[in-house]
Parts: C-alpha cells; sequence; structure tokens
C-alpha cells in the first residue's frame, strides 16, 4: 500500500466549448453527470482532502456534488484559463499532505486501479512531480510534491502547473501508464460517442462467465 498521504484539487471550472452548447461536466455517464462520477471515482478511492472548484455554471456542477464530503469554491476568474482554478483550489486546501493530485473533470475513463498505479509511483519517485504519459503522449492527472504548493500561491495566477513543469524539468518524473484513461478526455461530441461505445463493451466484458488473465 503506499505510504504518502494525498489530497486532491479536482478542476470542474471550465467552459467546455468545444462540447457545444451543453456543460460536458454534465452530461450523464452511466447514470451520473461526468462531474459527479469523477468526484465519486476520488471519494472512493480515499483521499486526505478533496477540493473541487467550480465556475462555469458553479451552481449547477456545485449542485451535482452537494452530498459528498468534498469542498466546493467558485473561480471567479475562471475565464482566464486554468492555472486560476489550480491557484483557486490550492489555496483551498486546508491538510498538510505529501503529495497534491490535480485532476481533470473529464477524465472520464480514469478508475481506481489508475489512481492507485500512480499512488505507488509518486511514493517510490525521488523527483517532487509525477505526469503520466501513454504512448509518449503527457496525460493527466498530475502529482505534486506538498511542497509546489506554495511556489504556485506565490506566483498567483500565472504559474499554475504546465509553467512549474516547463521550469522545472529536472523535477519531473514521467509515469508510463498501461492505459489510456490518463490521455482520453471528454472534449467533442465525438468523444462522448466513443467513449459511450467503450463503456458499454466493458460491461459486456465484465458479464462474461469467466474472469479474463491478464
Amino acid at each position: 500500500m503506499p505510504s504518502k498521504r494525498l489530497s486532491c484539487v479536482l478542476l470542474a471550472a471550465g467552459l467546455s466549448s468545444r462540447m457545444g452548447e451543453q456543460n460536458k461536466l454534465l452530461i450523464n455517464i452511466e447514470g451520473q453527470p461526468l462531474v459527479r462520477r469523477t468526484a465519486q471515482l476520488l471519494v472512493d478511492y480515499g483521499l486526505d482532502e478533496i477540493v473541487v472548484v467550480v465556475g462555469h455554471e458553479a451552481t449547477l456542477v456545485a449542485s451535482e456534488l452537494s452530498d459528498l464530503p468534498v469542498t466546493l469554491v467558485e473561480n471567479h476568474d475562471y475565464h482566464e484559463g486554468q492555472m486560476t482554478s489550480v491557484y483557486t483550489g490550492l489555496k483551498a486546501l486546508t491538510k498538510n499532505t505529501d503529495g497534491i493530485i490535480i485532476c481533470l473533470s473529464d477524465l472520464v475513463l480514469l478508475e481506481k486501479s489508475d489512481l492507485h498505479a500512480m499512488h505507488l509511483a509518486f511514493d517510490e519517485c525521488t523527483t517532487s512531480i509525477l505526469v503520466p504519459q501513454y504512448l509518449g503522449e503527457r496525460g493527466n492527472p498530475i502529482i505534486l510534491d506538498h511542497s509546489h504548493r506554495q511556489a504556485i500561491l506565490d506566483g498567483e495566477k500565472n504559474l499554475g502547473c504546465r509553467k512549474l513543469i516547463q521550469k522545472q524539468p529536472q523535477e519531473v518524473t514521467v509515469f508510463e501508464a498501461q492505459n489510456d484513461h490518463v490521455t482520453f478526455d471528454l472534449d467533442t461530441p465525438e468523444a462522448l460517442q466513443n467513449v459511450r461505445q467503450r463503456l458499454q463493451h466493458r460491461d459486456s466484458d465484465t458479464k462474461q462467465p469467466c474472469d479474463r488473465i491478464a
């Protein structure tokens, strides 16, 4: 079992403009809104603290999470970019954990096993930033050592995770993921159709009488 304690900032403030008129975080995925599905996954994993940053349609998004053990904070500057939501979420954290997961709300294929694998890798890595990668493409979520929290807050809203990684490449450990759960996000109607087909096939596979041998 991993020994390092983790908190999480879940980013749920964006416009999701590529999805069209609908807010992708409110799209029903297997019986629940996408944002709740992701938040519930993080809750079920057992993190020390979860802060969810809302912005666009904040009231609607927050209402889907009101009964979960998470802290909801609103980013009024969400239209200025994701880095403002990272800043808002980090500022709201109250627990001094070993690391902080920065997670996107539209990682629809992410599972507890993916989080566990990254958690183990963060336990063992000698650097302070863990970034997942699948087939050469970097993805999400990332895990930061808690020491980076203050650096980002001191940089106000202009630093963010991407610039932090660019400024300190020597602090980055790349985690080689075993699937595309860390790179597949729900940005377009085509991606939505794709993921529904994949989830349907996955559910069909799990109903087979014999377990697969990995």
